[in-house]
């Protein structure tokens, strides 16, 4: 396979540099290891080996870097990605399938990127329970289906825009377990619907998870905001705090939250309303 023209490491050895410095102290350590490992992946940092045709007359010599291993770089995971792809392709049924997308409003969004891995958790838990809670209710689908969902963190602008991506099968098992209950081919369940309950579901879920004290920085990432509107954390005197930044985002959230939930066949391609746009 030919070598595209422009690859990532490419921008990122460019440009890496000057924005890690202007974005020094809003940028983790895992995230510049995997930058470095992206920069570094096949170049003579990390070493490599040499082929050489064995016929004299010939001596042919190919140099081979190699690779990162990272599992966040383009180049060394796309093996796995075509792999993954195949497996996910022969779960699929013989049925329509429907394109379902969960996104989290911009006001919680610099809270989701300070504590991925709890909101990251709860976003994915959110939306899995909200798609089996509807579809089981027999109102509506009365049936148990099953999901296929991916966790994206950055949208197609390449900003923080966290969101669940699931193929919904356009039908289940009864609840009894002996049919199968299909759905309409253009139509699963009113997006509304979906979208009141992933709301309050995510918002309990946050509030449960603040009250247990599982976020560990509830800062804003602006430094300008956070030195206007913000102590540090670490003070006993400002503990009192902590709590502030997430309810009163939670607030805003819940008076106003608009949700990316385009429920048509997969094949249309749907763009976020703009007020999901950080």
């Amino acid at each position: 396979m030919a070598r595209p023209a422009l690859e990532v490491a490419d921008i990122l050895r460019d440009h890496g540099p000057a924005w890690r410095e202007a974005n020094r102290g809003h940028v983790s350590l895992d995230q510049l290891k995997v930058m470095s490992a992206i920069e570094r992946c096949r170049t003579a940092a990390l070493g490599g080996h040499v082929a050489r045709c064995e016929n004299a007359a010939c001596g042919y010599t190919e140099i081979a870097y190699n690779s990162c291993g990272n599992r966040h770089c383009p180049k060394c995971q796309a093996a796995a990605s075509r792999q993954w792809l195949a497996e996910r392709e022969a779960e699929l049924l013989p049925v329509p399938y429907f394109h379902v997308v969960y996104t989290l409003p911009s006001e919680l969004r610099h809270i989701a990127y300070q504590n991925s891995r709890v909101v990251y958790n709860l976003l994915m838990k959110a939306a899995a329970e909200t798609t089996l809670a509807i579809a089981s209710d027999p109102k509506r689908l009365g049936a148990r289906i099953g999901v296929t969902a991916v966790l994206h963190t950055w949208g197609s602008a390449l900003t923080h825009h966290p969101h669940v991506h699931m193929i919904v099968p356009g039908g289940g098992l009864s609840l009894d377990g002996t049919r199968w209950v299909a759905a309409r081919s253009n139509f699963l369940v009113h997006v509304n619907l979906l979208a009141r309950l992933f709301r309050g579901k995510m918002l309990a879920m946050l509030m449960h998870a603040h009250d247990a004290g599982e976020f560990e920085v509830l800062q804003h990432p602006c430094r300008a905001c956070r030195q206007e509107n913000v102590q540090a954390l670490h003070l006993p005197a400002a503990a009192h705090q902590v709590g502030c930044p997430l309810q009163g985002a939670v607030r805003r959230a819940g008076a106003g939250a608009a949700l990316s939930l385009p429920l048509h066949p997969s094949c249309r391609y749907l763009e976020p309303p703009p007020r999901c746009s950080q």
